[in-house]
């Protein structure tokens, strides 16, 4: 492998060293390769580093195209039909799989500049909202996506 991939650093943590240094120096992580119930920990604590958990996709990939896409925090059946999730983490999930399983870049880049557009415009749900500021519901959230890409 080192020979088709050169330019790519392979380094070995535990999962507490990983905890640690992904706080520390998060930008010297491109991807982390983990068994679900490691990578689940360790998306959590790195969501808060962009502010919410609601905000990252994943995708569990596998051989070929195929690939399992949902944001990282699954789903959140304690806000359910509250009009208080925050949909950008399943939206960028998209993303993830026009780029990965259909090969369609332009599209993916579309959808992740829709969503930087609406949370630029201030649509911000719940979790996300600065104090004193009005929260969107997930629905105009969605909505600011739909409009930034029409």
């Amino acid at each position: 492998m080192r020979a088709e991939f050169a330019d790519i650093t392979l380094e070995h943590m535990l999962v507490d060293s990983a905890a640690m240094h992904l706080i520390r120096r998060p930008l010297d992580f491109d991807v982390a390769v983990t068994e679900n119930m490691f990578g689940d920990i360790l998306t959590d604590e790195a969501s808060m580093l962009c502010g919410s958990l609601g905000l990252l996709p994943s995708a569990s990939l596998g051989e070929g195209t195929r690939g399992l896409y949902e944001p990282i925090h699954g789903s959140a059946p304690d806000i359910a039909g509250r009009g208080i999730a925050n949909p950008y983490g399943a939206i960028l999930s998209v993303a993830l799989l026009l780029r990965h399983s259909l090969q369609l870049e332009e599209e993916a880049r579309a959808v992740e500049h829709a969503v930087e557009r609406a949370i630029g415009d201030g649509v911000r749900t719940p979790d996300i909202t600065a104090p004193g500021h009005r929260p969107a519901s997930t629905h105009e959230a969605g909505d600011a996506v739909v409009a930034a890409l029409g």
